[in-house]
Order: C-alpha cells, then structure tokens, then sequence
C-alpha cells in the first residue's frame, strides 16, 4: 500500500459515497480505487477508498466526520508498516513461509519478534536474523506462561499477533490486551472439525477436501471472524499422516494471505462476520 487510505464503516444512509468523495475532490485527491458494500441484515455501510495528492491530510478527518451519520467509524490509514510479532510452537512451514516472505518484502510489516513455547524454531529466526524469545508452556500453569508472553511482548508493542501454529489455548485477559489483533490459522475448513486433531477428524469421516482458515481470535475456540479459507482435493486413499502433509501448503498460503489483507486494510469486522476488499 503506497498511498493514504479511507476507511468507513457506517449506518447506511442516501448520499453517503457522494458526500464521503467530494470531501476528497476538495481536498485534492485523486481516487486510486473505490469499493462499498451495504451488509442487508445490519444495514450498516463499509467504505475503503485510496487516494493520492489529497492537501491537509491533518484535517481530513474531522471534514469527513462532518458528512457521516452519528455513530460512525472512520479513519485515514497512512502507508505505514506494522509492527507484527509472531508467536509459534514447533511447526516450521507457517512461520517460514511468512520470513520469507518478510525477507522479500512482500508484507509491508516489521517482524519485530517470534516467541516460542518451545525453543525448536530459534535456529530458523536466526537465519533470517528475527529476534526470538522463549516462552515455555511446559510444567507452568497458563497464568506464568501468558505472564511471561505479556512480559517480553509489552516493551516491543506489537501492533499485530500471528499464530503461526502456536498450539496453546489463550485466555480472555491475554485476548483482551489485543483486541481484533491476534490472527490465527485452523489446520481445518471451519466451523467443521473444530479443536485438537482435526485432520484426523476428517479422515474418519472420510472427507473428500481438506481445507485451512485464517481468522480473528476471540474467547470462544476456533469461532472468531473468518478471514481467509481454502481447500484441496482428497480421496479415500490419504492417511491422517498424508492429510497433515497436504495440508500444510494450504495451512501456509491462507495465513499469509490474510496477513497480508489485514496489513494492507483491506478487513471490516460486522459482527462475527468479515466484510473483506480484495
């Protein structure tokens, strides 16, 4: 993202996209792309313009806000990276694939940090020269162990969590800290298959896809907005062990993806549901 974004997200009213790009056209801007969606159930409007050339940027907002009906969210995302710090268990393909991509500046993101519960991953940070730290889950209550992530994350500041399969349960008040922030990827085509083993849930069902899903964490396991899902073919010949294998490419793909729509702001949250400009 190279130029200044608008997001709104509003109750849906006549007029709106009129009044919302002329403020622009006053200001100067030039509209690089425009999308808007009005959700049916909610009646609730969503806006995301990029633009360029726009003069007064500093006041910008307060003459949208102006146009928009009571209650409204607004704001005007400047081509910034973020800071993202990702924490990992001992699973290599998802956290690789991201450090790569990081590498080659395919994300517009600082990858600050990699905590690990386990200290597997460390030889892999270091050769792409990502600072990590340990976290050990092992013999601790889940109180010491989120102390300890709280700890080494509160002076980084990170602005985005990515579970990169970090296979530990999180707590409300550890959610709490970064609401609408921490990503996740399911080794499962939600809501099927929630929970532990899901590729062994499929093959006893014997399923004929296989899929992973990229979403928002929340107190309730495996049930926060769906950001980025997709599956692949199998058959009646794959193993629980194949099953896993197969998986993983997608596991990757999807979590990088959906990295990459929320670094680029690209998400609206409506509800439990994601209303998403690609």
């Amino acid at each position: 993202m190279k130029n200044p974004v608008l997001l709104v997200s509003c109750d849906d009213q006549r007029g709106l996209i009129h009044s919302i790009t002329g403020v622009l056209l006053q200001a100067g801007a030039n509209i690089i792309s425009n999308q808007e969606f009005v959700d049916p159930e909610s009646r609730r409007f969503f806006m995301r313009t990029e633009f360029e050339d726009a003069q007064g940027l500093e006041r910008l907002d307060e003459t949208i806000r102006a146009v928009l009906p009571a209650r409204a969210e607004m704001r005007v995302q400047q081509p910034v990276r973020r800071r993202v710090a990702v924490m990992v268990s001992k699973e290599h393909h998802c956290l690789a694939d991201i450090l790569v991509r990081h590498a080659y500046e395919e994300l517009p993101a600082d990858l600050i940090a990699i905590i690990g519960n386990h200290d597997v991953l460390r030889p892999l940070a270091k050769k792409f020269n990502v600072p990590f730290f340990l976290a050990a889950s092992s013999d601790v209550s889940q109180e010491t162990h989120e102390a300890e992530l709280v700890r080494i994350l509160a002076p980084l500041a990170p602005e985005l969590l990515v579970l990169a399969k970090y296979m530990r349960i999180l707590s409300p008040a550890f959610i709490k800290r970064w609401p609408d922030r921490i990503l996740n990827i399911h080794h499962s085509f939600l809501p099927a298959f929630a929970g532990a083993k899901p590729y062994h849930q499929a093959f006893q069902r014997g399923v004929k896809v296989i899929g992973a899903t990229a979403h928002f964490v929340t107190n309730e396991l495996d049930s926060g907005p769906i950001i980025v899902q997709q599956v692949i073919p199998v058959d009646h010949s794959h193993t629980p062990q194949s099953l896993i294998q197969a998986g993983r490419d997608v596991e990757q793909m999807v979590l990088s993806r959906a990295l990459r729509l929320l670094l680029e702001d690209r998400i609206f949250l409506c509800g439990n549901r994601t209303i998403i400009f690609d």
